[in-house]
């Protein structure tokens, strides 16, 4: 299976898990809270609306539009933060977070470069 299919997968696990956490909002962000500059719009979203809103959108994207993936990523710590002081509430999030990162860290290590 391909980076961009297994990616896509993921990406679904993490869309089913917030259902089932309670983690999915029906009503998106305030337009503006969009125009963040601030890394996981930290100044304008809780976490779940960012991972909800802009993660997961922005990497579908990416994939049906047959982009580069990101070649470094590190979202799971931020959760790991973000979920505290109850993270296994959410482990199995955090996991498949912590599954993306590896995901594309390793597809993209030096000692993997694509030719």
């Amino acid at each position: 299976m391909n980076l961009e299919n297994q990616v896509w997968i993921l990406l679904t696990k993490v869309e089913q898990l917030m259902h089932q956490q309670d983690l999915w909002s029906l009503t998106p962000p305030e337009l503006s809270a969009f125009d963040s500059q601030e890394p996981f719009s930290i100044d304008t979203m809780s976490p779940e609306e960012w991972l909800q809103w802009v993660f997961v959108p922005r990497m579908r994207a990416v994939i049906e539009a047959h982009q580069p993936l990101p070649a470094r990523i590190a979202i799971a710590p931020y959760f790991e933060e973000a979920f505290n002081p109850r993270p296994e509430d959410h482990q199995e999030l955090i996991d498949t977070l912590k599954s993306i990162d590896a995901l594309l860290n390793k597809e993209f290590s030096p000692s993997r470069r694509r030719e």
